[in-house]
C-alpha cells in the first residue's frame, strides 16, 4: 500500500472515530461546550463514546477521557457512579446480544490483562444481582458460579473505586482498565441466543433432561487422566477409546431408559471455547468427537469458539472427550518437534497444521466405529434404532433453525511428513477392548 493511500486511511479512521466521539457525548470532545453541570449518565455516555472511538482506531481517545475524568473537577464518587452505568448498561447490552458469562470471561483474557478479567467477573455478578435462582436456566448458575462471579463489595458505595482499591490501582489506572474492557466488549456482535436471559425461566418451563451419573463420568475421567499422563501414544490412545465406548454404552442405555419413561428429548447447546493457533484443526477435531456422540457443531473463526447442539448429556461427553484429546494431540504434535525443508527453512507451522487435520481426522473414524461397534452389541437394537433416529431429527432441526446460513469449510493440509505423522499418532492403538476392561 502506498504513502498517499495509507495517510488518506488513517485520516478517514480518525475522521469516523472522532465522529464516535461527539455522537454519544453531544458536542465537541466528550463534553458540550455549554455543559457545567454533570450527572452519572453523562459520565456513562463519556465513557461510552470513549469506548466506542478506541474500538474503531482511535486509542488516545481513552486517554483524553480519563485526562478529563480525572482532572479535578468532577468528584470522584461521581465518576465512579458513572462507570458503574456504563458498565451495567454494555454488559445488559452483550447479554441480550446472545453471549454468555464465560464468553465474556474468554474474550476479556484472550485480549487484556488479569486486571480487566478481574473487572468483567466483578460486572457479571452485578448483572446476577437481582435475579432469583429460580428465574435463571441452570447452565447461566453453573457459569457464574464456575467463574466465582460473587457480589464481595459493599452497595453503599460505587463498585469502581472498591475494585481499584483490591487491585491497587490508582483511579486513572483503572479508568483506563475499564474503557478499555468496555471498547473489548462493544466489539462483540449478535449472537444465537443458546440460553434464555436470566429472570425468564419460568419455574414450570421445561429444560432439558440431564440426570448426571457421576460414577460413569467419574470412571471416563479417570481413563482420560490416564491417558493424559501416558507417555506412550499407543495407550493414550487406547484409554481415549475405551472412555468412548463407556460414554457411547451409557448414552444408549439412558436413551431407552427415557424413551420407555416418556421422557422428551430437548435439544441444548454450549460454546466450547479453543485456545490458538492451529484453530480451524483443532475446531474439526471438536467437531468429529461431536458427530461420534450424535451432536452438531460448527466453528466461529472470527472468535475461536466452538457452538455444539445436543442432547445435555452427550453434550457432558464431547466437552470431556474433546478436552483430553486436544491435549493429547498437543502433547503428540510437540513430541514430534520441529520440521525444516531442504533449504533449510522452517515448516514448523505447516507441519503441526497438517499433523492435527490428519489426527482429527482419523481420531473421527476411529470414534464412529467404536460408538456403531457398541449399538451393534446391545439387545436391543431394533428398539434403539428408531428412538436414535428421532433424536437425531431434533438435533438436526435446532441446527438448521439456529443456524441457517453455515458455510462449509475445508482444512487445508500442505506437509504431507505432518499429516503421515499425525494420523499414524491416532492408528496405533487398537480400537476394540475388552469390555472387562471398560467396566473394571
Amino acid at each position: 500500500m502506498g504513502k498517499q493511500n495509507r495517510q488518506r486511511r488513517a485520516a478517514k479512521a480518525k475522521q469516523r472515530a472522532a465522529q464516535a466521539r461527539t455522537s454519544s457525548s453531544g458536542g465537541a470532545a466528550f463534553w458540550s461546550a455549554q455543559q457545567t453541570q454533570f450527572s452519572a449518565a453523562d459520565i456513562a455516555n463519556a465513557i461510552g463514546a470513549a469506548a466506542r472511538a478506541n474500538m474503531q482506531g482511535y486509542p488516545v481517545a481513552v486517554k483524553e477521557c480519563v485526562a478529563e475524568l480525572t482532572s479535578g473537577t468532577l468528584p470522584l464518587r461521581l465518576v465512579e457512579q458513572g462507570v458503574d452505568l456504563a458498565g451495567a448498561e454494555i454488559v445488559k447490552r452483550v447479554f441480550e446480544y446472545g453471549w454468555l458469562p464465560e464468553d465474556l470471561y474468554q474474550v476479556t483474557r484472550r485480549k487484556l490483562d488479569e486486571f480487566a478479567v478481574a473487572y468483567v467477573v466483578d460486572r457479571i455478578a452485578a448483572f446476577m444481582r437481582p435475579y432469583a435462582p429460580a428465574t435463571v436456566h441452570p447452565a447461566w448458575l453453573d457459569q457464574v458460579s464456575e467463574l466465582g462471579a460473587d457480589v464481595w463489595w459493599s452497595s453503599e458505595q460505587p463498585h469502581m473505586g472498591q475494585w481499584a482499591a483490591k487491585h491497587i490501582l490508582v483511579t486513572d489506572e483503572a479508568l483506563t482498565t475499564v474503557i478499555e474492557t468496555f471498547s473489548n466488549l462493544m466489539t462483540l456482535p449478535n449472537q444465537e441466543r443458546i440460553l434464555p436471559l436470566p429472570g425468564t425461566v419460568r419455574a414450570n418451563a421445561p429444560v432439558a433432561h440431564h440426570s448426571v451419573n457421576e460414577k460413569m463420568l467419574s470412571r471416563v475421567r479417570a481413563l482420560l487422566a490416564k491417558a493424559e499422563s501416558s507417555a506412550f501414544p499407543e495407550e493414550a490412545e487406547a484409554l481415549s477409546a475405551k472412555a468412548q465406548e463407556l460414554m457411547t454404552r451409557h448414552a444408549l442405555d439412558r436413551v431407552l431408559v427415557e424413551a420407555d419413561a416418556s421422557i422428551i428429548s430437548i435439544v441444548s447447546a454450549r460454546r466450547l471455547w479453543l485456545e490458538t493457533p492451529y484453530l480451524d484443526a483443532k475446531s474439526l477435531l471438536v467437531n468429529v468427537v461431536a458427530s461420534a456422540n450424535r451432536c452438531r457443531a460448527i466453528f466461529h473463526p472470527a472468535h475461536g469458539f466452538v457452538s455444539i447442539l445436543g442432547d445435555e448429556n452427550d453434550l457432558d461427553s464431547v466437552e470431556i472427550l474433546t478436552t483430553s484429546l486436544l491435549l493429547q494431540a498437543t502433547r503428540a504434535m510437540i513430541a514430534s518437534g520441529g520440521h525444516t525443508s531442504k533449504t533449510g527453512q522452517s515448516r514448523t507451522r505447516s507441519f503441526r497444521q497438517s499433523f492435527l487435520v490428519a489426527y482429527a481426522t482419523r481420531i473421527g473414524e476411529r470414534l464412529e466405529h467404536a460408538a456403531e461397534a457398541t449399538l451393534e452389541e446391545t439387545h436391543d437394537a431394533a428398539r434403539l434404532l428408531p428412538v436414535l433416529a428421532s433424536q437425531q431429527k431434533k438435533v438436526d432441526q435446532a441446527f438448521e433453525t439456529m443456524f441457517p446460513s453455515t458455510v462449509g469449510k475445508r482444512v487445508s493440509v500442505s506437509n504431507e511428513a505432518g499429516w503421515g505423522a499425525g494420523r499414524a499418532a491416532a492408528d496405533r492403538a487398537a480400537l476394540s477392548p475388552r469390555r472387562e476392561e471398560v467396566e473394571g
